[in-house]
């Protein structure tokens, strides 16, 4: 390997590396004796699905706790195309939620994560669908890519190559998992890598197999190793079936909460190809300590402190452990791995000595150029001596006066800087390009695989350990006081010093509503004059009706209409250009959980502007929202008088023309299941019901509708499949006559979990059918009820509506019109 090589191996190493650094955490003894049996240990494993979800986490707890192995999850995507349990953000926003869910999971786990470029499109039947939306050769050179990166001796697949009864995501994970486990090592392939990594060759390759709701039965012809995941860890005080769990639980926006085994467990890895073995998994796999000059007598060193290890004064462990990191550092940037050792080991001392070294501030956001007051907080518990403490800030380096810190006496060094005008902003690296059909757009090729960006801002700290230097990278970090909560912090986040806001999304020309659209400019910073427009339209196609400033709130708000001169959709960007010649014309996006950080993104400040020559009655329409969409936005949009119903017992619902159910309520929604005869009566005094989909599993109550019918797992995946309808239909025919043509232009699919074991009091419309697959019925099923019309859809309006899709929201204003 040549030097320039391993200087960008080693500089995407410690990027990978750089989101795990915490200098502001300490560990008890035993948890620092336990990740010292990591340091020493070697092996790596790399296991590798295709969601959120789909890795098997008692096995990553078990490799990474019991056996003190590196454990990384290549996910081939972020759970972009998934639903969402907690909150209404589908697509890109759930992509981020999600991965910011796995890296909680792999905090609590001990695993490592990464990801290819490819964008989860929702179900997928086989992996030949899934290929023809994926370009298979950027994908396979993403796992090509982290295998190089990795270099793990053994890799794990989830699911098997075997097409057909499973997710085609996850079949193609398997495929594109066994090619690169061949290809990472022949030059040839995908060379442009080699200016970064070398080829590797893993040692062997194995499927997780498994036995869903039943006992495993090993099949006699195949070769197996077992690992056993259910074991007690005495140094963390938790089963690896407990850390599995909560670690699974992580995954919140999927309802994924779990409850821990009890009791002893193993796993059966199938052996695919590599290396033959007799019994374990890592029979013959070298430790690579040998393989590095003076690699035996750091592992002598390491072992010795182990065996040596104090657990009462845990200081005292602080020589043995600043002889390692020594040699360690003696090495330089020689092996990468071992450098990843080296800044293990910096962490772990950091811990050992229970330092807190944090650079705050009091705001969360910030722009380019902004002046920005902060303050580097240091504590040193310990009798140590931490000296020499500096940190530098761009070209800037601020000290610490006093030259000693020790004895858990914090000291403070306040930082008041610039942002550098070069700053680029917080958004997610994927995104930073348009999103352009299945994958990514990444060009950064060091970028790739990585789970979420570096700091936008922060500095290097330098200081010494017994004469010893140290050099740390720190992020800043907003930082306070929740009342409930107590102290959190936040990333520091980068927004642009002036952003938009849309007040709708979708702006529909209809007969009977004349939308006035608000469009907000926000200023970070001082409030600045300039002029609206809008790109993709004429001047004549727009209004400024009036403008209101706001400035103690530092915002401009214009009302403005349009007039497009025939029917179409077209897609407007609203964009302020300042006197001083620069134009803005982003919308800043905030996703806040609990349970992960806060999420920040920026999309262009756009509209679909829809004019159609469609019937709407503007009608009051009562909505019981389910685990959250945004179909009561679009509804609004439409003229309808949207009252969303929280008093669940559903007793007065006679003013509202058709009551809508958003999705999944029945799986969520526990005041509704408790009320649904009130929905009933309703519909037999002469409403209209409209219910979105659901699961089947947990279902609240047995019964959704008047008559029996029952909730499958069919669903059609392809979003421009073909169709066939009964065009007299009531819902087909009016107010708005349904064409073949508004089954065009539709996202992701048709449709998801349709109905089955349907009752003949209902009729079914609309048939979709998958290529080469049965024709479905049960998309959409019809029933009248007393005086009132009930009505069950699997269709994915909840996707189709807030994409602005003509033909989807033409059909749903015809089933609340019923």
């Amino acid at each position: 390997m040549t030097k320039l090589i391993l200087l960008r191996c080693l500089a995407f190493l410690f990027l990978m590396l750089n989101s795990l650094i915490c200098v502001s955490q300490s560990l008890s003894s035993s948890e620092i004796y336990h990740q010292l049996l990591q340091i020493k240990e070697t092996k790596r494993v790399l296991y590798i699905a295709a969601h959120p979800d789909d890795e098997n986490t008692q096995l990553i707890a078990a490799l990474g706790n019991g056996e003190h192995m590196q454990v990384a999850y290549l996910s081939l995507t972020r759970g972009d195309g998934g639903q969402n349990l907690i909150g209404k953000e589908l697509g890109i926003e759930l992509g981020q939620i999600r991965t910011q869910e796995l890296l909680r999971a792999r905090e609590t786990d001990g695993g490592r994560q990464f990801f290819t470029r490819a964008m989860d499109f929702g179900y997928s039947k086989n992996p030949d669908e899934t290929l023809q939306n994926w370009d298979k050769q950027k994908v396979l050179s993403d796992v090509v890519w982290v295998v190089r990166n990795f270099r793990p001796d053994i890799i794990i697949t989830r699911f098997n190559t075997i097409p057909g009864g499973n997710h085609g995501h996850h079949t193609t994970s398997a495929i594109l998992a066994e090619e690169a486990f061949d290809l990472a090592a022949d030059p040839k392939v995908f060379p442009e890598q080699l200016k970064y990594v070398q080829t590797w060759q893993t040692r062997r390759i194995f499927w997780n197999s498994y036995n869903f709701g039943g006992e495993f039965k090993p099949l006699e012809d195949e070769k197996y190793a077992v690992i056993q995941t259910g074991d007690f860890n005495s140094l963390l005080g938790q089963s690896y079936s407990q850390i599995a769990a909560n670690s699974r639980t992580m995954h919140k926006s999927q309802g994924f909460g779990a409850t821990a085994r009890t009791g002893a467990t193993e796993d059966h890895l199938q052996f695919i190809k590599g290396e033959p073995f007799e019994n374990s998994a890592f029979e013959g796999i070298p430790d690579r300590w040998v393989e590095v000059e003076g690699g035996k007598e750091i592992e002598a060193m390491l072992q010795s402190a182990i065996e040596k290890f104090n657990f009462k004064d845990p200081v005292i462990n602080l020589k043995s452990l600043m002889q390692i990191r020594d040699k360690l550092m003696e090495h330089g940037s020689k092996t990468s791995w071992i450098r990843e050792k080296a800044q293990k080991m910096d962490q772990l001392i950091f811990k050992l000595l229970g330092l807190k070294m944090e650079f705050v501030t009091s705001q969360e956001l910030g722009y380019a150029g902004e002046e920005i007051k902060a303050n580097l907080v240091v504590n040193n518990p310990s009798a140590v001596m931490l000296t020499d403490i500096s940190l530098q800030l761009y070209d800037t380096y601020y000290s610490l006066e006093k030259k000693v810190v020790a004895n858990n006496e914090p000291e403070q060094i306040p930082v008041e800087f610039q942002i550098a005008e070069t700053t680029p902003l917080s958004q997610p690296y994927w995104l930073v390009n348009p999103v352009m059909g299945a994958l990514y757009d990444v060009r950064d090729q060091q970028m790739i695989g990585r789970p979420f960006n570096d700091m936008k801002v922060g500095g290097d700290l330098t200081f010494k350990i017994n004469g010893k230097e140290f050099k740390t990278t720190i992020p800043l970090e907003y930082k306070y006081n929740d009342q409930v909560d107590g102290e959190v912090k936040q990333p520091f986040t980068i927004v642009p010093e002036i952003d938009l806001k849309v007040s709708d999304q979708n702006v529909f020309l209809i007969s009977g509503v004349n939308p006035v659209v608000t469009v907000t400019v926000n200023f970070n910073g001082e409030l600045k004059d300039g002029e609206l427009s809008f790109r993709n339209l004429q001047k004549s196609e727009f209004e400024i009706l009036g403008v209101e400033e706001n400035s103690s709130q530092k915002k401009k708000t214009y009302s403005v209409s349009f007039k497009l001169d025939k029917n179409e959709k077209r897609e407007a960007v609203a964009q302020f250009a300042t006197s001083d010649g620069e134009t803005f014309d982003q919308v800043t996006h905030r996703i806040p959980y609990k349970h992960i950080p806060n999420l920040t993104y920026f999309s262009p400040a756009a509209m679909n502007l829809i004019q159609e020559d469609w019937k709407v009655s503007g009608a009051k329409i009562g909505y019981i929202m389910g685990a959250g969409d945004d179909v009561p936005a679009v509804l609004s949009s439409l003229g309808y008088q949207v009252t969303e119903l929280t008093d669940y017992s559903l007793t007065n619902l006679s003013q509202y023309k058709s009551i809508v159910v958003g999705i999944r309520a029945y799986n969520t929604n526990f005041d509704l299941a408790a009320n649904q005869q009130n929905l009933m009566a309703y519909v037999e005094n002469g409403g209209t019901v409209v219910v979105q989909y659901n699961v089947s599993r947990p279902l609240l109550i047995d019964n959704l509708g008047p008559y029996p019918f029952a909730i499958s797992r069919d669903r059609v995946t392809v979003e421009d499949s073909p169709f066939t309808a009964d065009w007299n239909h009531p819902i087909l025919a009016g107010p708005n006559k349904i064409t073949t043509a508004d089954f065009d232009g539709w996202i992701q699919e048709r449709g998801l979990y349709f109905e089955s074991d349907i009752a003949p009091e209902y009729s079914t419309p609309i048939t979709f059918q998958d290529p080469n697959e049965d024709p479905l019925n049960g998309s959409l099923i019809y029933a009248k009820y007393g005086k009132g019309t009930y009505i069950y859809t699997g269709i994915s309006f909840f996707r189709e509506l807030p994409a602005g899709v003509p033909g989807a929201t033409k059909l749903f204003i015809n089933l609340i019109e019923q």
